[in-house]
């Protein structure tokens, strides 16, 4: 099994987005998706901690539901245990390689990893318009993942 890790500050936006946009987008491609699995967690989550209000709100709009979901904070264990590990930031990677020197050679940027500069801007504490633009911006970057793990459909 692949475990894809995707991490942020407080698991409560950009990576919970993450995970359930990336989810969907795998269970939607059917069984060529089979045998990878997806979480992630937060380099300063208060473990337990609920999806922001508003990132449950753009969530639902999409059919996704982070209702239940509940911060994991990130440990050198998870980053040991997945295969590739892509941060919202770079100063988050730069947190991941320091705990967990091992792990540089799979720790990338969202962006880095599919060829693009810059980092997903955290919509905490923003209006539902942010974080809608937030969720795009991830999703269209969740898009050329797939194309680059999976291939074209």
């Amino acid at each position: 099994m692949k475990i894809i890790l995707f991490v942020c500050t407080g698991n409560t936006c950009r990576s919970t987005m993450a995970e359930g946009l990336f989810k969907k987008m795998l269970e939607d491609l059917g069984e060529k998706t089979k045998g990878i699995k997806v979480i992630s967690a937060g380099t300063a989550a208060l473990k337990g901690q609920k999806a922001s209000k508003n990132a449950v709100r753009a969530m639902d709009e999409k059919g996704i539901n982070l209702k239940d979901h509940r911060a994991t904070f990130v440990t050198k264990e998870l980053t040991q245990e997945a295969d590739l590990i892509l941060t919202m930031t770079s100063n988050h990677k730069k947190q991941l390689v320091y705990m967990e020197p091992k792990a540089k050679e799979k720790t990338y940027t969202l962006k880095e990893y599919i060829g693009k500069e810059g980092d997903i801007v955290d919509p905490y504490g923003q209006s539902i318009d942010v974080y809608k633009q937030c969720s795009k911006e991830i999703e269209e970057s969740l898009k050329v993942l797939i194309e680059k793990i999976i291939g074209k459909n």
